[in-house]
């Protein structure tokens, strides 16, 4: 029973992380905001996340499941080339989520950083299952030639490469578009 409040309130504090990060940015996510949010102090919330990354990779471990209906591996059982560029589509309506996501990503390369184990095992996870999504649609071999073992990292590089593009200039850079013309050229096809 104890339990169970526990995780309801981790969910409450994380959706209203979620909201705060949407009005105001990854840089405006104040603990202090988010605490008032869901009425608690600052220190009542570092109870339940002890720091703001820690918070910041809830938030982002949410959003897998909410993009892939269950995180990163049950992307394969569901998902077609054409799904991820909606996915890329959907992101480019929720920038402060895209910005978490590429600020901690960028800081989780150095050791000792607190989302670097999240990082890697979701890339790990993404990977594996890009494979597989593209194994089911091509079999063992892409029309352009590559393996799915092979495109799959291209995927996952070049959907978060469009995404630091597009952050630092939404106006000139067509994430959606841009992403949609590399599956074309992944799948062999002629560019829509």
């Amino acid at each position: 029973m104890v339990r169970a409040r526990t995780e309801e309130r981790r969910a409450e504090i994380v959706r209203a992380a979620v909201e705060v990060i949407a009005e105001r940015g990854y840089r405006g996510a104040a603990l202090g905001t988010v605490a008032e949010r869901v009425g608690l102090t600052q220190q009542g919330l570092l109870h339940y996340f002890p720091t703001k990354e820690a918070l910041l990779v809830a938030v982002l471990e949410e959003r897998d499941r909410w993009d892939t209906g269950g995180g990163a591996r049950a992307m394969a059982d569901t998902w077609r080339p054409d799904l991820l560029a909606s996915l890329v589509e959907y992101n480019a309506m929720r920038p402060g989520i895209v910005q978490t996501f590429s600020a901690l990503l960028g800081e989780s390369v150095t050791d000792g950083h607190p989302a670097r184990e999240f990082f890697a095992e979701r890339y790990a996870q993404v990977r594996a299952a890009m494979a597989d999504v593209l194994r089911a649609e091509f079999g063992e071999r892409l029309p352009s030639g590559l393996t799915p073992d092979q495109a799959a990292p291209l995927l996952a590089a070049v959907m978060d490469g469009l995404q630091y593009q597009w952050l630092l200039d939404p106006e000139t850079v067509d994430m959606p578009g841009t992403f949609r013309a590399f599956l074309d050229l992944i799948q062999g096809t002629e560019a829509t």
